[in-house]
């Protein structure tokens, strides 16, 4: 029988790293949503954790599909380090528009996941970035 420390022990050392590719549509978001919660789950977040993750992950991808062109895919990458899950969400894009920063949304995912950033490699992709960290503690 293996006790909780030791199972502890050996999320420490887990590095997963899954990608789903869906259509750039509404409709396929919560498919995405039910992934986040599982792997979240995985790494034993708590229920509100997962509820965040879900929610911040489905306003990501709201702000990304205003900028996706037609008839292209959505992609989500996760990865699981230990406590961490990192989640980038990327669309194809016409031109560079940076989501705002100073809109609602923003403001949401900021207040649900530890790390937020917006970022683009390349002028026809734009993506965002989240990062959460299991049982961290959230700025009053």
């Amino acid at each position: 029988m293996t006790d909780a420390t030791d199972v502890t022990g050996e999320l420490a050392g887990i590095r997963d790293a899954v990608s789903v590719r869906l259509p750039a549509a509404s409709a396929y978001l919560s498919v995405l949503r039910t992934a986040t919660a599982g792997l979240a789950a995985r790494l034993d977040f708590t229920l509100d954790e997962i509820e965040d993750l879900r929610i911040a992950v489905d306003e990501a991808c709201a702000m990304l599909l205003k900028l996706a062109v037609p008839g292209t895919d959505l992609t989500a990458e996760f990865e699981l380090t230990g406590q961490e899950m990192s989640i980038r969400v990327e669309v194809s894009t016409v031109g560079v528009a940076e989501p705002k920063r100073d809109d609602f949304a923003w403001m949401v995912l900021t207040a649900l996941a530890d790390d937020v950033d917006a970022v683009s490699e390349s002028p026809d992709h734009m993506a965002i970035v989240l990062r959460k960290r299991r049982g961290a503690a959230r700025p009053a």
